[in-house]
């Protein structure tokens, strides 16, 4: 979740999901993307927190962790042009407009990112980055992930853009905008989405996002039975299934469409249900 400082309080860039991708078409999300096995194979110049204190974060192996760091480093510089790194430890490169070819080649698996930022002599700024929550897909989902949240600031300098071919949309929003939008139907989130959006809402400004230390507890959404109904369950789910404005749009997710018709307020496979757990 890349943030930054708005006129109202605090702003965080959006992209909305190409048609053709096979999970999640259509939605509005975040940059972010898969672990490569690249990603922890390799000796990396590095700043802040050591892997093994954002292990203890998430909940993971030290590998895993630095794996998840390097991740969503190289994601964030592939989906929306933002670098978290410097030539030192308490730099952060200003404009990275210079790198797009680099870009280009690490989106297309050409060039890891240990071998650009060794090219250019740059080091990772872990310590831009802060850990946030952690969502697993429910069983019952064809494509499963296990998915860490980060939070970033947007470094000074630099521009997020839309250059991929993952997004149609991108968009900076203060997080109660996004939310009226995808109450009025003019975006879709899936639940992750919405639940990051609602609590980045609380806060006033970016500092005070970074100093936050949210309790991360894996949240992997199940079916339950309320009241004769068959419920996806996760956090604070009755506030977001009031919300929700149209859950035919919500394609490549089993787990919402198998909820119960009637709480969606649409048409769905309630039954399909019983095969969660």
């Amino acid at each position: 979740m890349l943030v930054r400082d708005g006129a109202v309080g605090p702003e965080v860039f959006l992209q909305r999901r190409a048609g053709a991708m096979d999970f999640a078409a259509g939605m509005t999300a975040f940059p972010g993307g898969r672990v490569d096995p690249v990603d922890a194979e390799v000796a990396i110049d590095w700043a802040g927190p050591s892997p093994r204190w954002w292990g203890e974060r998430f909940g993971v192996s030290e590998a895993r962790a630095k794996a998840l760091v390097c991740a969503a480093v190289r994601e964030t510089f592939e989906e929306c042009g933002v670098l978290l790194a410097g030539p030192t430890a308490d730099t952060v490169v200003a404009d990275t407009t210079g790198y797009r070819g680099e870009r280009e080649r690490i989106e297309g698996r050409d060039l890891t990112l240990s071998e650009f930022l060794a090219e250019q002599r740059l080091v990772l700024r872990a310590d831009l980055l802060r850990p946030w929550s952690r969502w697993i897909t429910p069983t019952v989902e064809r494509r499963r992930y296990d998915t860490n949240f980060f939070v970033a600031v947007l470094p000074e300098g630099q521009l997020a853009d839309g250059a991929t071919t993952e997004t149609d949309l991108v968009l900076w929003s203060t997080p109660a905008a996004a939310l009226e939008t995808w109450r009025a139907g003019e975006h879709v989130l899936l639940p992750p989405t919405w639940s990051q959006l609602t609590s980045l809402a609380g806060y006033a400004d970016t500092a005070r996002i970074l100093a936050a230390e949210p309790l991360i507890d894996p949240i992997q959404p199940v079916f339950g039975e309320i009241d004769g109904k068959q419920l996806l369950q996760f956090p604070d789910n009755m506030r977001y299934f009031a919300d929700l404005p149209d859950p035919s749009r919500l394609v490549g997710s089993k787990g919402m469409r198998d909820t119960d018709p009637s709480l969606l307020g649409g048409s769905g496979n309630a039954g399909g249900a019983a095969g969660g757990r």
